[in-house]
């Protein structure tokens, strides 16, 4: 046991392998443990908020601040106004005005803003340009006015004897507070979903889920097909030819197929995570099956098993003692490939709305659903979706990855 665990850890596709998967394992553990509370909390009044962190706007005017003079701050904010679509914009204006294209940059702000003050005037009508157009370069030359003549907000309070507004707090272009100091804050390294919620903390919750169900799935496939195998393989005759019929059976109908009318079957109310890995267990073992089956009918006339028949022993020690250990190797492997394609089944299931139904579980399939469903990826909100295809892709290439080692090493024919 010892030399065979050994050989399985000098198998480099196995060790790496092994190290994405612990890596998001620990991360399930231990995030929860760093930051727990409901992965499903609703913390922004808003969906799809960028990765960043926040701190209360109220707590920050009432924190004592400090007057400082940063170098280009001023540009710094007047370029963050700026997004890629206005500067090209400003570009497409600027052209119509009859400025050569070699003499814009729409990287250099403070040229873009000098060619931009001396062209731009309201009055102008560039040919083809639509009222619509003329109104949105008003709007973009009216903020970027308002920026460029930066002043001092004067923050109202109301006299709750007398109920008026009165002159409050006056906060300048150059008042800075030190985010320590502000009460109330969070930090939101993947932003928050469409519902408002916090991406990292629904995605770690949602793989500990799908991993959950991917687990359960492979375990009960795994079962069966091995049981089926093992049956058919060492029995023969009638029972072979049967199990072989209902295996082939469900070969030809395809099981993605079968996988959604049986989760439209059960209903939306009763689909719960366990349910669905029951079900995607129940329809995935056929190709166990067939593979057990051939291992098992080049092992039931070898020597050792004839021996065991001569001696009495029953149907089923013959099996559990003589065969099973043979191919205990090739079943571990069977069980990762199966854990690998019920992620990826729940995954396709929850992208048509045939997943979990579930309020207090989320899992990678439903997140990938959510984040479609209110047009993420149109949007510009990656980080909604892409963590969660790249957490998807890890797991199965980790799981793939640990299989092609454990192959290299249990398969003779292919030891270097």
């Amino acid at each position: 046991m010892k030399n065979t665990i050994r050989q399985v850890f000098h198998s480099s596709k196995f060790v790496v392998g092994f190290a994405i998967f612990a890596a998001v394992l620990l991360l399930i553990i231990i995030y929860p443990l760093l930051y727990p509370g409901d992965p499903l909390e609703m913390i922004g009044l808003g969906s799809f908020f960028k990765p960043g962190t926040y701190v209360s706007v109220y707590d920050a005017i009432d924190t004592e601040s400090g007057t400082m003079k940063l170098p280009d701050a001023n540009a710094k904010r007047i370029a963050n106004k700026l997004s890629e679509e206005d500067r090209e914009a400003m570009k497409v204006w600027l052209v119509a005005a009859g400025v050569s294209e070699e003499e814009i940059d729409t990287g250099d702000t403070d040229r873009l803003l000098a060619l931009w003050k001396e062209k731009y005037d309201p009055s102008i009508k560039p040919k083809g340009m639509v009222m619509a157009e003329r109104n949105y370069y008003k709007r973009l030359n009216k903020n970027l006015e308002g920026a460029l003549n930066a002043s001092e907000i004067t923050v109202s309070e109301k006299d709750p004897e007398s109920g008026e507004m009165t002159e409050g707090k006056t906060i300048s272009d150059t008042d800075y507070v030190n985010t320590k100091d502000v009460a109330n804050k969070v930090t939101l390294p993947l932003g928050t979903d469409n519902f408002g919620r916090d991406v990292l903390k629904e995605l770690v919750s949602a793989t500990k889920t799908s991993l959950f169900i991917g687990l359960i799935a492979g375990v009960i496939a795994t079962f069966i097909g091995l049981s089926l195998g093992l049956l058919a393989g060492y029995i023969g005759g009638w029972a072979d030819d049967f199990i072989m019929f209902v295996t082939n059976l469900f070969t030809v109908i395809p099981g993605f197929v079968l996988l959604i009318l049986i989760s439209y079957a059960i209903g939306q109310e009763q689909r719960g995570p366990a349910v669905v890995a029951l079900v995607i267990g129940a329809t995935s073992w056929p190709w166990t099956t067939r593979s057990v089956r051939s291992q098992v009918i080049s092992l039931r006339n070898r020597d050792h098993v004839n021996l065991s028949k001569l001696s009495g022993h029953s149907l089923i020690r013959i099996i559990l003692t003589d065969i099973l250990p043979y191919i205990a190797s090739y079943v571990v492997m069977a069980l990762i490939l199966q854990i690998s394609s019920a992620i990826l089944a729940e995954a396709q299931l929850s992208m048509i709305g045939l997943g979990p139904s579930t309020t207090k579980d989320a899992t990678l399939g439903l997140m990938m659903s959510w984040a479609m469903l209110y047009s993420a990826h149109l949007n510009g909100s990656w980080w909604a979706y892409f963590p969660v295809l790249l957490i998807i892709a890890l797991i199965s290439f980790s799981l793939n990855l640990m299989n092609t080692g454990l192959d290299q090493v249990f398969n003779p024919t292919l030891r270097d």
